[in-house]
């Protein structure tokens, strides 16, 4: 176990500390869920767990992606020695070259122990293309930041090599189309159907397609499919805030979260938007519903607000300003720490401090809360509490954005897409 101290399992002791202090006790709770918490015969991300009881014992593949991106903020931070970070790297790896792969891309769930795939629904029980867009994100962060002439290193990015290569993204076209489909299965071929189009979290699934070392797509795919999608464009105004893209007010807050875990916005921009500008005002627009509350659900203002997909006192739910039912979720406002720092540091402050333990727990806060329902989540999801300590250390460091940034493949994707960013700045690698 993390030997944290003591101050950093009393919310009260917590709210009391300046700013700094107070982000990095949060990012470390938070990462015990990668840690501590995780599958114990691969060390990957389980997709849930509850406050008490044991796991279900599905690893979650994109939580994975998000559970590498934290254990290099914890090396980082010298939470976890490098070694034991490589150890648990190389745990991970020989469980997802063990996995059942199709085309080279991973399912959603798989079995920690065998690496079978654990079926999402009867016709989701394979591939899961978004799902492994966002494991190398974190797999190609780790290659960057494990850069050392160790053979244990060297072997972790020849093996991150293979995986990244093996990805067939151009399959996922479905015969040459101008859209990538989110799943195929063996045994029910494309009958899911589900073509990725924006805006949502996919931007970083395109922009891996183009930039693949084999197997890759052309630039035409993310034009004509992600941005040709009907909720692509909006340019419509939601509380006095201008929406350049997406869906009526924007959507969940994770879709500022999942592409930009790696992704860096600032100054990122195509012939579609400028994508730090797009997301902040997504999450003004999203802070701006709360405080004005036209459910009347308690406890919402300008201290508590954050709409996402998470668990609710009825299941699961995409959470956004036209889908409100009262359920507020930590890390949609936490991990929009970037975007809007003052008002993210009101929400952390006022968490701690109003609902203390009903939302602290050993694995940072619970995924979400209904007050006018009087219920608190008993359960942490990787999806969730990835986001927290990833795009808190982005706040504070840059640290991912800048690894993600640096990877050649990633930049000369983002130059066959047309994209402006000031990590081009630099001649082509």
């Amino acid at each position: 176990m993390l030997q944290l101290p003591t101050d950093d399992r009393d919310p009260k002791a917590l709210a009391a500390l300046p700013d700094e202090a107070l982000i990095d006790a949060v990012q470390r709770q938070t990462f015990r869920y990668f840690w501590d918490g995780a599958d114990a015969a691969s060390g990957l991300a389980l997709d849930r767990r509850t406050v008490q009881g044991p796991p279900d014992g599905k690893v979650a593949i994109g939580g994975s992606g998000f559970g590498i991106m934290a254990l290099i903020v914890a090396v980082e931070r010298g939470w976890v020695p490098r070694k034991a970070a490589l150890e648990r790297l190389r745990q991970m790896l020989d469980t997802l070259f063990r996995a059942t792969r199709y085309h080279g891309a991973f399912a959603h769930f798989i079995d920690g122990t065998s690496g079978a795939t654990i079926p999402m629904s009867p016709q989701d029980d394979a591939a899961d293309l978004v799902e492994t867009s966002l494991l190398v994100v974190g797999l190609l962060c780790a290659r960057q930041y494990f850069s050392e002439d160790t053979a244990e290193a060297r072997r972790l990015r020849a093996d991150i090599d293979t995986l990244w290569s093996d990805v067939e993204w151009d399959w996922f076209t479905r015969g040459g189309r101008d859209v990538l489909y989110w799943h195929w299965s063996p045994n029910n071929g494309w009958a899911m159907n589900h073509e990725v189009r924006g805006w949502n979290e996919c931007l970083i699934t395109y922009l891996l397609a183009v930039a693949a070392p084999r197997h890759a797509t052309p630039p035409e795919v993310y034009h004509r499919g992600f941005a040709a999608g009907q909720g692509f464009v909006n340019r419509k105004s939601y509380h006095g805030i201008e929406l350049p893209l997406g869906m009526p007010y924007g959507g969940p807050l994770f879709f500022t979260h999942y592409s930009f875990l790696g992704l860096d916005p600032h100054g990122l921009k195509d012939r579609y938007a400028d994508y730090w500008d797009l997301n902040c005002r997504h999450v003004q627009i999203n802070r701006a519903h709360c405080i004005a509350n036209p459910h009347g659900h308690q406890g919402y203002g300008e201290s508590c607000w954050g709409l996402t997909a998470s668990d609710d006192p009825d299941g699961y739910l995409a959470h956004a300003p036209d889908t409100d039912n009262g359920t507020l979720s930590p890390t949609a406002a936490l991990a929009s720490l970037p975007y809007a720092p003052a008002e993210v540091m009101k929400v952390l402050r006022h968490l701690l401090s109003v609902h203390g333990e009903r939302v602290w727990k050993d694995y940072g806060f619970v995924d979400a809360f209904s007050e006018r329902r009087g219920w608190f989540a008993e359960t942490f999801l990787a999806i969730d509490q990835g986001p927290i300590v990833v795009m808190m250390e982005n706040h504070r460091t840059g640290l991912l954005w800048k690894l993600f940034m640096n990877v050649p493949e990633v930049k000369a994707g983002l130059r066959a897409l047309d994209f402006a960013s000031p990590h081009l700045a630099s001649p082509a690698t």
